[in-house]
């Protein structure tokens, strides 16, 4: 029965990554939420689905905050004009921001698996948002969406 069992957890490790899903988040200058956005905005994956970010317009990119994604995750800073592939590895929430635009609060939410560190993220998101001259409350009803 023991070696049926651990025959069945090693079949579902090796599938895990064939599991994967991609999913591709839009920078851009104008959307949904106004100037300076990714879209979606707020995106629900798993862990271990990979994020594609790509810029459809100029002067774009996407990299970790510090401090505003799960402990022990990667981090990851995209180049700008370029398209930047994330693999989620820790469930939690990460919080992303276009550097040159982070000003216009250029920013996104990425929530793998369950939101299990989303009141420490809301408890550390200060700094960020003291960066903000336009769109002030933009992280805030990003975060007030994450189940």
């Amino acid at each position: 029965m023991k070696l049926k069992t651990l025959m069945m957890s090693a079949l579902i490790a090796l599938s895990a990554p064939l599991m994967a899903a991609e999913h591709t988040v839009e920078m851009k200058n104008v959307g949904a939420d106004g100037t300076m956005v990714f879209e979606p905005a707020v995106l629900k994956v798993a862990v271990g689905d990979t994020v594609h970010f790509v810029p459809t317009d100029a002067a774009h990119n996407s990299e970790s905050v510090p401090g505003l994604s799960p402990e022990g995750a990667a981090s990851w800073k995209g180049v700008i004009n370029q398209k930047v592939s994330v693999t989620l590895d820790k469930e939690g929430v990460y919080v992303y921001q276009c550097f040159p635009h982070t000003v216009m609060a250029m920013v996104g939410v990425l929530v793998a698996g369950e939101p299990t560190n989303l009141d420490a993220i809301k408890a550390n998101v200060g700094p960020l948002k003291a960066k903000f001259a336009l769109n002030k409350d933009r992280l805030d009803k990003y975060l007030a969406q994450v189940k």
